[in-house]
Protein backbone atom coordinates (compact mmCIF):
# COMPACT_ATOMS: atom_id res chain seq x y z
CA UNK A 1 0.00 0.00 0.00
CA UNK A 2 2.92 2.34 0.75
CA UNK A 3 4.35 1.60 -2.69
CA UNK A 4 1.00 2.41 -4.31
CA UNK A 5 0.85 5.68 -2.38
CA UNK A 6 4.33 6.67 -3.54
CA UNK A 7 3.49 6.05 -7.18
CA UNK A 8 0.13 7.76 -6.80
CA UNK A 9 1.85 10.93 -5.57
CA UNK A 10 4.52 10.57 -8.25
CA UNK A 11 1.79 10.19 -10.89
CA UNK A 12 -0.09 13.24 -9.64
CA UNK A 13 3.07 15.38 -9.67
CA UNK A 14 3.96 14.14 -13.17
CA UNK A 15 0.45 14.97 -14.32
CA UNK A 16 0.77 18.46 -12.86
CA UNK A 17 3.63 19.30 -15.24
CA UNK A 18 1.98 21.25 -18.07
CA UNK A 19 4.20 20.68 -21.08
CA UNK A 20 2.13 23.00 -23.26
CA UNK A 21 3.24 25.93 -21.11
CA UNK A 22 6.84 24.72 -20.94
CA UNK A 23 7.32 24.20 -24.68
CA UNK A 24 5.38 27.36 -25.56
CA UNK A 25 7.89 29.25 -23.43
CA UNK A 26 10.86 27.41 -24.99
CA UNK A 27 9.62 28.20 -28.52
CA UNK A 28 8.72 31.77 -27.47
CA UNK A 29 5.06 31.38 -28.35
CA UNK A 30 3.81 33.33 -25.35
CA UNK A 31 0.89 32.27 -23.17
CA UNK A 32 -1.10 29.95 -25.42
CA UNK A 33 -3.84 29.59 -22.81
CA UNK A 34 -4.53 33.32 -22.91
CA UNK A 35 -4.87 33.20 -26.71
CA UNK A 36 -7.12 30.13 -26.81
CA UNK A 37 -10.90 30.15 -26.46
CA UNK A 38 -11.02 27.58 -23.67
CA UNK A 39 -7.81 28.48 -21.84
CA UNK A 40 -6.78 24.83 -21.92
CA UNK A 41 -3.03 24.14 -21.42
CA UNK A 42 -3.15 20.93 -23.40
CA UNK A 43 -1.97 19.27 -26.60
CA UNK A 44 -4.62 20.68 -28.95
CA UNK A 45 -3.86 24.30 -28.09
CA UNK A 46 -0.13 23.58 -28.20
CA UNK A 47 -0.57 22.59 -31.86
CA UNK A 48 -2.97 25.43 -32.67
CA UNK A 49 -1.10 28.29 -31.03
CA UNK A 50 2.42 26.94 -30.61
CA UNK A 51 3.02 25.23 -33.94
CA UNK A 52 3.94 21.71 -34.99
CA UNK A 53 7.00 21.11 -32.81
CA UNK A 54 5.45 22.69 -29.75
CA UNK A 55 2.42 20.45 -30.26
CA UNK A 56 4.41 17.28 -30.92
CA UNK A 57 6.66 17.72 -27.90
CA UNK A 58 3.65 18.53 -25.72
CA UNK A 59 1.90 15.40 -26.98
CA UNK A 60 4.95 13.26 -26.21
CA UNK A 61 5.29 14.84 -22.78
CA UNK A 62 1.61 14.36 -21.93
CA UNK A 63 1.72 10.73 -23.05
CA UNK A 64 4.92 10.08 -21.12
CA UNK A 65 3.72 11.65 -17.87
CA UNK A 66 0.76 9.27 -17.89
CA UNK A 67 2.71 6.24 -19.04
CA UNK A 68 5.80 6.48 -16.84
CA UNK A 69 4.21 6.20 -13.35
CA UNK A 70 1.96 3.31 -14.42
CA UNK A 71 4.78 1.47 -16.20
CA UNK A 72 7.16 1.83 -13.26
CA UNK A 73 4.50 0.74 -10.79
CA UNK A 74 3.72 -2.39 -12.80
CA UNK A 75 7.35 -3.29 -13.47
CA UNK A 76 7.91 -6.80 -12.16
CA UNK A 77 4.27 -7.18 -11.09
CA UNK A 78 1.26 -8.77 -12.76
CA UNK A 79 -1.93 -6.78 -13.19
CA UNK A 80 -3.83 -9.22 -10.98
CA UNK A 81 -1.29 -8.74 -8.17
CA UNK A 82 -1.76 -4.97 -7.93
CA UNK A 83 -5.13 -4.80 -6.22
CA UNK A 84 -6.78 -1.45 -5.55
CA UNK A 85 -3.42 0.29 -5.79
CA UNK A 86 -3.68 0.03 -9.57
CA UNK A 87 -6.82 2.21 -9.52
CA UNK A 88 -5.11 5.10 -7.73
CA UNK A 89 -1.91 4.89 -9.77
CA UNK A 90 -3.87 4.89 -13.05
CA UNK A 91 -6.05 7.88 -12.23
CA UNK A 92 -3.36 10.01 -10.52
CA UNK A 93 -1.69 11.48 -13.67
CA UNK A 94 -5.09 12.39 -15.15
CA UNK A 95 -6.16 14.09 -11.92
CA UNK A 96 -2.80 15.88 -11.85
CA UNK A 97 -3.22 17.16 -15.40
CA UNK A 98 -6.78 18.38 -14.83
CA UNK A 99 -6.06 19.83 -11.37
CA UNK A 100 -2.31 20.61 -11.43
CA UNK A 101 -0.73 21.81 -8.21
CA UNK A 102 1.85 23.76 -10.25
CA UNK A 103 -0.81 25.86 -12.03
CA UNK A 104 -3.33 26.77 -9.37
CA UNK A 105 -5.30 23.54 -9.97
CA UNK A 106 -6.37 24.78 -13.42
CA UNK A 107 -5.28 22.32 -16.09
CA UNK A 108 -6.30 20.61 -19.30
CA UNK A 109 -8.86 18.07 -20.42
CA UNK A 110 -6.75 14.97 -19.75
CA UNK A 111 -7.20 13.16 -23.06
CA UNK A 112 -3.55 12.62 -24.04
CA UNK A 113 -2.66 11.80 -20.44
CA UNK A 114 -5.42 9.17 -20.35
CA UNK A 115 -3.88 7.49 -23.38
CA UNK A 116 -0.49 7.65 -21.68
CA UNK A 117 -1.84 5.92 -18.57
CA UNK A 118 -3.43 3.19 -20.67
CA UNK A 119 -0.21 2.73 -22.67
CA UNK A 120 1.54 2.19 -19.36
CA UNK A 121 -0.40 -1.08 -19.13
CA UNK A 122 1.44 -2.56 -22.13
CA UNK A 123 1.73 -5.34 -23.19
CA UNK A 124 -1.99 -5.27 -22.37
CA UNK A 125 -2.99 -2.99 -25.24
CA UNK A 126 -6.78 -3.55 -25.13
CA UNK A 127 -7.71 -0.53 -22.95
CA UNK A 128 -5.77 1.98 -25.09
CA UNK A 129 -7.07 0.35 -28.28
CA UNK A 130 -10.69 0.57 -27.09
CA UNK A 131 -10.45 4.31 -26.35
CA UNK A 132 -8.57 4.97 -29.61
CA UNK A 133 -11.20 3.01 -31.56
CA UNK A 134 -14.00 5.10 -30.06
CA UNK A 135 -12.32 8.37 -31.02
CA UNK A 136 -11.69 7.08 -34.56
CA UNK A 137 -15.23 5.68 -34.85
CA UNK A 138 -16.85 8.96 -33.78
CA UNK A 139 -14.51 10.91 -36.05
CA UNK A 140 -14.72 8.88 -39.25
CA UNK A 141 -17.72 6.52 -39.21
CA UNK A 142 -20.38 8.21 -37.12
CA UNK A 143 -18.95 11.72 -37.05
CA UNK A 144 -19.86 13.66 -33.92
CA UNK A 145 -19.03 17.37 -33.78
CA UNK A 146 -17.85 19.48 -32.08
CA UNK A 147 -14.84 17.88 -30.39
CA UNK A 148 -16.49 18.51 -27.00
CA UNK A 149 -19.31 16.05 -27.74
CA UNK A 150 -17.02 13.61 -29.56
CA UNK A 151 -14.79 13.36 -26.50
CA UNK A 152 -17.66 12.86 -24.08
CA UNK A 153 -19.23 10.10 -26.15
CA UNK A 154 -15.88 8.43 -26.84
CA UNK A 155 -15.18 8.17 -23.12
CA UNK A 156 -18.71 7.01 -22.30
CA UNK A 157 -18.75 4.28 -24.93
CA UNK A 158 -15.19 3.20 -24.11
CA UNK A 159 -16.21 2.84 -20.45
CA UNK A 160 -19.14 0.60 -21.42
CA UNK A 161 -16.94 -1.52 -23.69
CA UNK A 162 -14.32 -1.95 -20.99
CA UNK A 163 -16.96 -3.21 -18.56
CA UNK A 164 -17.57 -6.14 -20.91
CA UNK A 165 -14.20 -6.63 -22.63
CA UNK A 166 -11.64 -6.03 -19.88
CA UNK A 167 -11.25 -8.77 -17.27
CA UNK A 168 -9.28 -6.90 -14.61
CA UNK A 169 -11.79 -5.31 -12.23
CA UNK A 170 -9.32 -2.67 -11.00
CA UNK A 171 -8.58 -1.55 -14.54
CA UNK A 172 -12.32 -1.26 -15.20
CA UNK A 173 -12.84 0.79 -12.05
CA UNK A 174 -9.92 3.09 -12.87
CA UNK A 175 -11.19 3.89 -16.34
CA UNK A 176 -14.73 4.48 -15.08
CA UNK A 177 -13.35 7.04 -12.63
CA UNK A 178 -11.19 8.63 -15.33
CA UNK A 179 -14.17 8.86 -17.70
CA UNK A 180 -16.30 10.42 -14.97
CA UNK A 181 -13.62 12.99 -14.06
CA UNK A 182 -12.90 13.93 -17.69
CA UNK A 183 -16.60 14.25 -18.55
CA UNK A 184 -17.41 16.25 -15.42
CA UNK A 185 -14.43 18.55 -15.93
CA UNK A 186 -15.35 19.22 -19.56
CA UNK A 187 -18.95 20.02 -18.70
CA UNK A 188 -17.84 22.37 -15.93
CA UNK A 189 -14.97 24.11 -17.73
CA UNK A 190 -15.73 24.08 -21.46
CA UNK A 191 -18.27 26.70 -22.54
CA UNK A 192 -19.97 24.84 -25.33
CA UNK A 193 -21.05 27.15 -28.14
CA UNK A 194 -21.79 24.71 -30.96
CA UNK A 195 -24.76 22.38 -31.20
CA UNK A 196 -23.97 18.67 -31.29
CA UNK A 197 -24.20 17.26 -34.81
CA UNK A 198 -24.10 13.61 -35.86
CA UNK A 199 -23.29 12.62 -39.43
CA UNK A 200 -22.99 9.10 -40.79
CA UNK A 201 -20.08 8.59 -43.20
CA UNK A 202 -21.93 6.71 -45.93
CA UNK A 203 -24.77 9.28 -46.00
CA UNK A 204 -22.49 12.12 -47.18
Amino acid sequence: MVRSGVYMIFGYLCGSILFARIFAAIFKKGDITARSRDGNPGTANAFLYGGFWCGMLTLCGDLLKGMLPVYLYLRGKGLDDCGTGLIFVLIAPVIGHIFPIFNGFHGGKGIAVTFGCLLGLLPDWYPAAILAFMFIFFSLVIRITPHYDRTIWSYRCAAVCMLFLIKNIYMKAAFLIIALVVNTNMKAADKKEEKCQVRILWMH
